[in-house]
């Protein structure tokens, strides 16, 4: 296992009993980088993280985070980890500059006060108690008091579950600003679209096994593009038309790995027949129609 890498993880097995939440998987989080871990609920996710900060054991494989065995429980390791759960309790009659300097207190290197705060975005609330923040200024803090200790790598689960499409850009801000602070950040997420936005890289895990990794681009990739379009009921489309059709009353949708083969033909078809295409668009892959195939791939593989 080399140095350039905040994660390393090979044939990773965890079992409850009968049950395999970790199949054997590899994993690798490169220094400096924001990795999302994504998948259904039970597909392991949560025991690999648990693993990862050092709260359970596996059953075999080897961990390395950050160099340490989190196993060992050792303090040194403790102290280069920043745990960001869903919901964090704080102290309603300690300030947001309060609660964050109780944390830093019980470090030994903390990150400065005016760093945590401009990089979380809550400079101008320091002074402001937490019951007076709203949903997403709450959820700032419970990462301003997990950097507080000017953690290196940085878990983060579920950072803007429940926020309005505002507030949600603007964690996606308070992210990067972690990247440019030289944080590594493993983060989980059921929002395909603040992966995109904020992932260096992301893997899909599906029933214990990681069934495919890379950059979010990547991943889209293997989702196939789409034709959408309007049309009268009940069409009946030419034999050479190589797509997948979904019908939903009047609109269409076309998925094929050959978009342009599939223009071709279909528009060709529709001059032919007088078929008005309506409100004809195209769009490729997206990470949400990847992470949709291979979840619905995994069942129907499950299931044979």
């Amino acid at each position: 296992m080399g140095n350039s890498y905040a994660i390393e993880v090979e044939g990773l097995h965890k079992s409850y009993g009968d049950i395999e939440a970790v199949r054997g998987i590899d994993l690798k989080v490169k220094i400096g980088e924001i990795f999302a871990l994504l998948g259904p609920n039970g597909a392991g996710k949560t025991t690999t993280i648990e693993i990862l900060e050092g709260f359970i054991e596996p059953n075999a494989g080897q961990v390395r985070v950050l160099g340490y065995d989190p196993a060992r429980h050792e303090r040194t390791y403790k102290e280069r980890i920043g745990i960001v759960l869903q919901e964090t309790e704080v102290e309603e009659f300690l300030s947001v500059e309060e609660s964050i300097q109780l944390v830093r207190s019980y470090y030994q290197n903390p990150l400065s006060i005016d760093d945590v705060l401009a990089a979380t975005g809550l400079t101008d609330l320091r002074k402001v108690r937490p019951r007076k923040l709203s949903g997403g200024q709450k959820r700032r803090l419970d990462v301003a008091m997990g950097l507080a200790g000017n953690p290196d790598l940085l878990f983060l689960d579920e950072p803007t579950t429940g926020f309005d499409p505002h507030a949600r850009r603007d964690a996606w801000d308070m992210l990067r600003n972690l990247r440019e602070l030289g944080k590594t950040v493993l983060l989980t997420s059921h929002y395909m679209d603040e992966v995109e936005h904020v992932a260096d890289r992301a893997a899909v895990m599906i029933s214990g096994k990681i069934v495919s990794e890379g950059t979010p681009q990547e991943l889209a990739h293997e989702s196939e593009p789409t034709i959408c379009f309007s049309a009268d009921k009940n069409l009946t489309f030419p034999k050479e038309l190589a797509a997948d059709v979904n019908q939903d009353d009047d609109r269409y949708e076309l998925s094929s790995p050959d978009l342009v083969k599939t223009l071709h033909v279909l528009t060709g078809w529709a001059i032919e027949n007088s078929v008005e295409l309506e409100n004809l668009s195209i769009s490729r892959g997206s990470l949400d129609d990847a992470f949709v195939k291979l979840t619905q791939s995994s069942e129907e593989k499950s299931e044979d």
